[in-house]
Formats: C-alpha cells, structure tokens, sequence
C-alpha cells in the first residue's frame, strides 16, 4: 500500500470501535424496522472492512480518496428478501429511518445499460441522524456513511457466484460466454417474477378459500393442507374426541396431524364437504369403535387424532375397502407392520356391528 494512505489507515484504526458499533447499531435497527413491518426476509448480514481490504481498496481505487470519510462501504450491511419486490418495501424503511445519500447511492436495477448483462441489487448509502442514535464516546459514529445493500435471495445467489468466478464487467467475454451469461440473468430473473406470481396467487387463493368456508360452501373447496388447516381451526372433530375422552375420563395428548391428509386421500375425499359428511355419518359409530377399544381397559391417555383415525376406518369400511387398504390406513398413522395387519382384521370382524350389512 503507498505510505500516502497511512494516515487515513490510522484514522480507521483508531475508529474502529466506532464503526463495530455502527454496524451493531444499524443491522438491530434494520431487524427491528423490518420485523415490525412483517416483510419475510433470508438473511441480514453486516460486516466492518478489514483491515487488508481496506488496503486492497487504496491499491486499486486510492485516487478517488482524500479523506478516510470519503469511503462509504466501511460499514456494510445486507438484507437479503425472498421476494424481489420486497426489496424495495425494506428500501422505504431504510429511506424513513437513515439519512440517505442520494448522490452515492445507485439503484443498479436502473442503470445497468441494455446491451450489458448481469443481475444487480440496490444499494443505498446512509448516515444515522443524531436524533435517532449518538454516542457520547464515539461521535464519529455519526460522521461516517455506511452501505445497505438490498436483494432479493437470487440476486444474492447471482452476485455471489458472479464474485466467485471473479467476474468482472469492464473485461471482454468470448460471446459464447457473453449468450450463457445473458441467459441465465435472463432465467433467475423470470424466477424471481414467477415466484412472485405464484406467491401471488397462493395468497389470492387462501383469501378465497376462506369466504367460501365463512359463507358455508364446503363443497367448493378442494381438499389440500391449506384448506384442511383452515377447517381444522374451527376444531369440528373437538365433540367426538369429548365423546371418546370421558370413555375412560383420558387424558388427550396432542397427535401428529401431519398423516390426517393422506389418510382423506386414501378414501378419495374430494372437498371440505366429503370431510363434512364423514363426520356426520361416521361419528357414532366411530364413538362405538373407540368404545370397544378402551371400555374395560386401564388406558388413560389418548391421542387427539385417534378420533379422526376412527372415522377414517369406518369410512373405509362404509366404502367396502378391504384388508390391504386397512393396512395401509393403519400404516400412515404411524402403526407398524404387524399392529396395522392384527388391527385391520380386528375392524374387520366388528364390520357389522359398526356400520351394519
């Protein structure tokens, strides 16, 4: 390093306990103001320069600096969103709560030229106003600019192989590169459109799925984990599992309901009504079922999917599934082998009893 930048490397030496807590201080800042806004992010990421990159920096870009005040990325700092339209949602955050200069700061998504190729992210240069955060010890916390990057998580990808591979944009790429490159910027950037579009749509879809639940049309709803989960909040199966408690006054531990969906597919339910009238028609006698399975036992404990497992199995039944597909229900509820088989065929025999010829 030329012995002319020595004295704006001793001023970062001894401000560097300045600039550890700058960076502190904006990246709790930064997860408050985004937390609170309830945007979804990857990662917040933030660093102090090194000592040795700083020195790399003066090496190649030395004659743009006077001044150690003069370089702005001392203190940087990443959000990294899921999405790239949030980017510019925690970019309003950050434009209301640090004071932003406009003039260093470069939204790349804009200015990258037409006929150039690459997959940038926004990054805005700051300073914090006294009025939000001074330190009596280190005034110079306030005097220094710090950057805020802002990417959606495959920009982050982008640029982290971009840097990897030492890419660089001021160097001749054999075209062929140039066309591969250009087409991957061109993909990860569709993905990032899509995935909008498809986080989009779930949430246009939940938004719907749930008038047609409030005004009772059950029958209009497919049968998927997002509408399961929503009619499971309204708890319709909580009066069996009462019914089924008080058997033997039981004990009810909460079950895995992770197997309840694909014991419905199983049995070919459809909609939310399919589930509907399971429950109607199945209820007593899975009631009957549980009845002949505790009644007379010392068992005190229940798990709150047993009830739901007893209605499938009378479903099943109502349908004339057979041995194998007992089994199998058994099976996805977490039985093994030999007690799936031995409890299929104990059904089985109770067949009439429950569900009549």
């Amino acid at each position: 390093m030329d012995a002319r930048f020595e004295p704006m490397m001793d001023q970062y030496r001894h401000d560097y306990e300045g600039l550890r807590i700058l960076k502190d201080f904006v990246m709790k800042k930064l997860q408050e103001i985004v937390d609170e806004s309830g945007i979804e992010y990857d990662a917040l990421q933030g660093r102090v320069k090194t000592e040795s990159s700083l020195a790399g920096k003066f090496d190649r870009k030395g004659y743009k600096y006077h001044d150690i005040h003069d370089i702005t990325d001392l203190v940087g700092v990443r959000v990294i969103t899921y999405y790239a339209d949030a980017v510019d949602k925690v970019a309003k955050l950050v434009e209301e709560t640090f004071t932003v200069d406009w003039d260093n700061s470069v939204d790349a998504r804009l200015t990258m030229a037409a006929d150039t190729f690459g997959y940038l992210s926004l990054h805005y240069v700051c300073k914090i106003p006294e009025s939000l955060f001074r330190d009596e010890n280190h005034p110079e916390i306030n005097e220094y600019r710090f950057e805020v990057q802002m990417r959606s998580a495959l920009q982050h990808v982008w640029a982290a192989v971009e840097h990897d591979m030492g890419y660089k944009s001021d160097i001749q790429v054999p075209k062929e590169y140039l066309r591969a490159y250009s087409r991957l910027a061109g993909l990860l950037e569709l993905a990032d459109i899509e995935f909008e579009r498809i986080r989009d749509g779930i949430d246009g879809y939940r938004k719907d799925i749930r008038v047609l639940y409030e005004n009772g049309r059950l029958d209009k709803i497919q049968l998927n984990q997002e509408s399961l989960d929503l009619y499971l909040e309204s708890k319709p199966f909580e009066e069996l599992t009462e019914r089924i408690r008080r058997i033997n006054n039981m004990e009810v531990q909460k079950g895995n309901t992770s197997a309840i969906l694909r014991c419905f597919n199983l049995l070919h339910l459809e909609t939310l009504a399919d589930v509907e009238n399971m429950l109607n028609n199945c209820a007593d006698p899975a009631y009957e079922l549980a009845r002949k399975q505790f009644e007379g036992t010392d068992l005190d404990i229940m798990s709150s999917t047993m009830p739901i497992r007893n209605l499938c199995l009378i479903e099943a039944l109502r349908q004339n599934m057979g041995y194998a597909d007992l089994v199998r229900l058994y099976k996805t509820f977490g039985m093994s082998d030999s007690s799936a088989r031995r409890h299929a065929r104990s059904v089985l025999e109770k067949r009439d009893e429950l569900i009549g010829s």
